[in-house]
């Protein structure tokens, strides 16, 4: 997977894991913070949420062409490092409970500015890489490999928020409880039905709330709880200044792959290596790539509920605590060690290993097989948890899961049986169907959200927290069947003149995808929840016919 390389695709791997940490560390907690904070319904914030991300994900379209016609791309990088960074500051500005938006908003447009300048050409950049014959081969292996950086950077990205509310919320003598914002944001406008409910569990935050101090004991902990969530924004700052040092430090391994066709036209030697295509041949790929950008909308229309309605299961459907077993899923500091003393046994295990690699994976699964145990003991019967720290279940899965992914694809190509990537996106599709297939059985019986009123439901009504890990693990499958495949043949496909172009087109794609999030999400106060997954279900299965009917053109177009 890693062997013969180039090493500029190590220093993008970085760059692009720090970015990515820092933005899903926001993402994590954004409509937590917006329903928190401001008071937003599920469709609010569902809506704000899927503009925001239509917007970071729809202006690498403009980034693209901008670096293909004026800056070229490591500038237009660069560029796009110091605006998210500024973004990420306003955003972290604490304000008190229903402030400030107007700072939230205009720090969502500089984020999504700045992303628009780094995502898409970044991508561009490693697809250069393998421009040189030495490496062509490697592309796909290579899109896999930047695919974990992005996902090593999410995975730490919910513990990390959590950690930062955890702390900040303990300095105000308060304890993170799902239940108690919205039940909060209704007491204060008047609204709440079921006030001695709520003084109640008020009071197990602080005995000495009153009927009289309740309205105080409400902003309080609003406003602890919003200040919490600005400081884990605040992380996001970090993460870029970390990117931004990696990126410009080590420029020297990239700088081959750091122009565009119009910058080497300008070369005598460069232009000679040069490919022209004819307008047709050029039309032809455009328009087979937008065929694949159409089934992409669905794809990220669907996965992309992990932040959104998959996060409102699991805040009001799913158990807010777990045994000790179960914990060590939601627990990196137990979840990592066990994950490294099983590749120290694999290692330990393979005859073909030499004697010394060997050795060493049998101290490595002493060494984190230990660690694991003794985290393990640490536990309490029952481990309470934030709704976010789910979404560390996919990064972890992307990790785990893409060396043996690999694997199994380069033992099908010794084979001569390798899926081509119009077929893997296909199955791909499949999967993901099969992943929403999961949830809308572990919703059945369930009550409506409507009939919920938007709250918590009761312990009865709670459902064991395998049904989303299981959903989470079959997501992270079709992920890696879809999304670095994508990527890899958007870069061999592109015409070498609108490489940056149709990057940011996979991206506006993406985005439109997201924008049907707030679509969708605006459902989870209308429909039954089976029904909800069911939708789900129906547009992958159709997008995946739809993928197949394309195919025999697209692989026509792959080889030439």
């Amino acid at each position: 997977m890693f062997k013969g390389q180039p090493k500029g695709l190590y220093i993008a791997f970085f760059a692009n894991m720090g970015e990515r940490f820092g933005f899903y560390t926001m993402v994590s907690i954004f409509v937590l913070f917006l329903q928190a904070k401001y008071g937003f319904t599920a469709a609010q914030s569902s809506f704000t949420y899927s503009t925001f991300m239509f917007c970071v994900y729809f202006f690498p379209l403009f980034g693209g062409i901008l670096a293909d016609k004026v800056l070229g791309y490591g500038k237009t990088i660069s560029i796009g490092l110091v605006v998210m960074f500024l973004g990420y500051v306003l955003l972290a500005v604490p304000t008190v409970m229903g402030a400030g938006f107007p700072l939230v908003i205009a720090a969502l447009a500089v984020i999504a500015v700045g992303t628009g300048l780094f995502k898409g050409n970044l991508q561009a950049l490693v697809g250069n890489l393998y421009d040189d014959p030495k490496y062509a081969h490697l592309r796909d292996r290579a899109f896999n490999v930047f695919y974990m950086g992005i996902n090593i950077g999410a995975m730490f990205a919910p513990s990390a928020s959590e950690f930062v509310s955890n702390a900040v919320l303990k300095a105000a003598h308060f304890t993170y409880d799902a239940r108690i914002p919205a039940l909060a944001n209704e007491f204060l406008k008047g609204k709440l039905s079921d006030a001695a409910g709520y003084l109640s569990l008020a009071q197990t935050q602080n005995p000495a709330v009153t009927a009289d101090t309740l309205k105080g004991f409400s902003e309080s902990y609003i406003n602890a709880l919003s200040k919490s969530y600005h400081f884990g924004f605040g992380v996001a700052c970090l993460s870029l200044i970390i990117s931004m040092a990696i990126f410009w430090g080590f420029r020297k391994y990239y700088k081959q792959a750091d122009l565009t066709e119009k910058q080497k036209a300008k070369d005598a030697g460069l232009k000679a290596q040069m490919v022209e295509l004819t307008p047709q041949q050029t039309k032809e790929r455009i328009a087979a790539l937008g065929l694949v950008f159409l089934v992409v909308i669905f794809f990220w229309m669907s996965f992309q509920q992990s932040a959104v309605t998959m996060t409102y299961f699991a805040r009001d459907y799913t158990v807010p605590s777990v045994g000790k077993l179960t914990n060590l899923w939601f627990d990196l500091t137990g979840l990592l060690p066990i994950f490294l003393a099983a590749i120290g046994l694999v290692f330990l295990a393979r005859k073909s290993t030499k004697s010394v690699t060997r050795l060493a994976g049998g101290a490595v699964f002493v060494v984190f097989g230990a660690l694991a145990y003794l985290r393990f003991r640490g536990y309490d019967a029952l481990n309470p948890f934030q709704p976010q720290r789910f979404q560390h279940f996919n990064p972890f899965f992307i990790v785990a899961l893409t060396p043996l992914v690999i694997g199994v694809f380069d033992w099908l190509n010794k084979k001569g049986k390798e899926p081509s990537a119009p077929r893997k996106i296909s199955i791909g599709m499949l999967i993901t169907a099969l992943a929403f297939a999961i949830l809308a059985v572990g919703s059945l019986g369930l009550p409506s959200p409507k009939s919920l009123g938007g709250l918590v439901a009761p312990a009865a009504s709670q459902v064991s927290v395998y049904w989303l890990i299981s959903t989470y693990f079959m997501l992270t499958v079709a992920e890696l069947f879809l999304s670095p495949i994508g990527i890899s043949l958007v870069s061999r496909v592109a015409p070498p003149k609108y490489k940056g172009l149709m990057q940011g087109a996979w991206f506006a794609a993406t985005a439109i995808g997201l924008y049907l999030v707030g679509v969708t999400g605006g459902l989870w106060m209308k429909v039954p929840l089976t029904t909800l997954w069911l939708i789900f279900v129906v547009c992958c299965l159709l997008s995946m016919m739809f993928m197949l009917s394309i195919m025999k053109k697209l692989e026509r177009i792959a080889k030439s």
